[in-house]
């Protein structure tokens, strides 16, 4: 292992001033839920303070859903259709880097507070491995400083030794609440989590950030992957109250499940499977949007803290902020929950940079309007400190709009991603869609009027977003917008051959050897 004054040198002579990054996402956070976006409820004021110095992206998308697939998108710039980690619990192709050994290999030591959620490679692994049990490995290339994955260990060990009691099976920390009744039953607010906000997960894993940071005397690259919002929705005091349930936005979503599921075969069998389909009880829902949006607020505070602690350490004009989502939530919007499909809540996500380089100063507190994705994240990084961007990556930098020079003539026009909803344990969406397994999928592309949804196997959903933001009325069969139906479905095509794999395919075997030219992806 090369020791950590190499590494320093190395930064060093590559980079000139090098530049910390501070890499971190937030769990299931939909990308409206920013007051600095004029949102009638959630109050973000360090989100918003670090979207006025940096640059905050309107029409930020994921590229998967759940977990595992957007991760996968996020840290190593691929879609879905390259990566082919498709589920959570698909392993990621050991053949493909990633940031972390991008970075690496350019004189940072990449560590994580947190989780990465990917799926090792089992070619190569001895079959007791552990690792082969557990979707949530690290991601290769990164060193766990403190790592949060399955059980919460270092957390609960951390409460045991404030004198915290911990449930006997410490996954249930994250929801351990007082007996009682909650909200729904008559309570004046939502049930609180047991632990005092300075003790709860959040503030754990900023503690150890800021503990690693203090302790780097070089440039440091670190990936801080927060949990909340992510369920379950327990929020510490005053979290659990900020926001009262009986006022919190109302849901998007028609009369009943039943009304929903008409629209197309899909909705129908996943408003029909447990998990996903959203509770009647209308107090218990509000009860469930107030405290996930008391969760973000909880997430905002702690990261003002973060922030505060760059600024006092005098690492604030040196490390790149950027601040983003695996993906979002229905939080009951067509009377689902969680995170799935095709609609928009579970795709759309925030997306705040912050370049504290000179080149930067220009565009702070731009808010720009183009079509971003996370496949965008791993080239941005890269660029930043200097290291070349691999030929695997099907998104470009974000520097053009950091830096003032504006939307590059050949950016894109729509965002898109995919949903596979494949399970190889479970064939009960199989049978109920008359589908084989690699035909559980779908495709999105999302323009800024136009949505055009093509399922392998299945009938296509087409939506005016202009005249229908809600994505309720299903138009691919409607013969006045059949020429727009066929747009679309030729620009998803024309997509997804844009971007299939093409690691080698700008070199040639040539008499005098290899010839090697790169291409821009739009």
């Amino acid at each position: 292992m090369l020791d950590a004054n190499w590494n320093r040198r190395l930064v060093s002579e590559v980079v000139g001033s090098p530049l910390n990054v501070l890499f971190i996402t937030a769990d299931q956070w939909r990308g409206d839920c920013l007051s600095a976006l004029g949102h009638p409820c959630v109050r973000t004021p360090n989100l918003d303070a670090l979207a006025a110095e940096g640059v905050l992206f309107l029409r930020h998308f994921a590229n998967a859903v759940p977990c595992g697939p957007s991760r996968a998108s996020l840290h190593t710039g691929m879609y879905l259709q390259n990566h082919r980690s498709g589920t959570n619990g698909t392993p990621l192709d050991a053949r493909h880097t990633n940031w972390a050994k991008e970075a690496a290999s350019h004189g940072y030591d990449p560590v994580l507070f947190g989780y990465t959620d990917t799926s090792q490679d089992p070619r190569g692994l001895d079959a007791g491995d552990p690792s082969l049990k557990s979707y949530e490995g690290p991601l290769p290339g990164i060193r766990p400083v403190c790592l949060m994955i399955g059980a919460p260990t270092p957390w609960t060990d951390w409460l045991k030794a404030h004198g915290f009691e911990v449930p006997a099976d410490i996954r249930f920390a994250y929801g351990n609440r007082d007996s009682g009744p909650d909200y729904e039953d008559g309570a004046a607010h939502p049930k609180p989590l047991k632990y005092p906000a300075e003790f709860d997960d959040t503030a754990f894993l900023v503690g150890r950030t800021i503990d690693y940071i203090k302790s780097a005397s070089g440039p440091f690259a670190a990936h801080l992957s927060i949990l909340r919002p992510h369920p379950p929705f327990v929020a510490p005091e005053p979290y659990n109250s900020m926001y009262d349930p009986a006022k919190v936005p109302g849901f998007r979503r028609l009369a009943t499940p039943e009304d929903e599921a008409r629209q197309h075969p899909w909705l129908a069998h996943q408003l029909g499977r447990r998990v996903f389909v959203a509770t009647d009880n209308e107090k218990r829902l509000r009860r469930l949007k107030a405290v996930y949006y008391g969760l973000m607020s909880r997430v905002d505070a702690e990261i003002g803290r973060l922030v505060r602690f760059l600024k006092e350490a005098g690492r604030w004009d040196s490390t790149l902020i950027i601040f983003t989502s695996d993906h979002g939530e229905q939080i009951g919007d067509h009377w689902l929950i969680g995170k799935c499909g095709y609609f928009d809540g579970s795709y759309h996500i925030p997306l705040i940079v912050r370049d504290p380089r000179p080149d930067a100063d220009a565009e702070r507190g731009a808010v720009v309007s183009s079509f971003t994705e996370n496949v965008d994240i791993m080239p941005t990084m890269l660029q930043a400190i200097g290291a070349d961007i691999p030929v695997q990556c099907d998104g470009e930098s974000l520097a053009p709009f950091l830096e003032g020079a504006g939307r590059p003539a050949r950016w894109r026009t729509e965002a898109h991603w995919e949903y596979d909803f494949r399970d190889p344990g479970d064939d009960s969406a199989e049978r109920a869609l008359g589908l084989t397994m690699h035909q559980c999928t779908m495709n999105i592309i999302r323009g800024e009027r136009y949505k055009y949804v093509h399922f392998t196997n299945l009938p296509p959903l087409f939506f005016d977003l202009q005249k229908d933001p809600g994505e309720f009325t299903n138009l691919a069969n409607d013969a006045s917008y059949a020429p727009q139906v066929l747009e679309y479905a030729q620009k998803l095509l024309s997509w997804r051959m844009n971007h299939d794999e093409q690691t080698l395919t700008h070199i040639m075997l040539s008499d005098d050897g290899p010839v090697t030219r790169r291409a821009s992806r739009y």
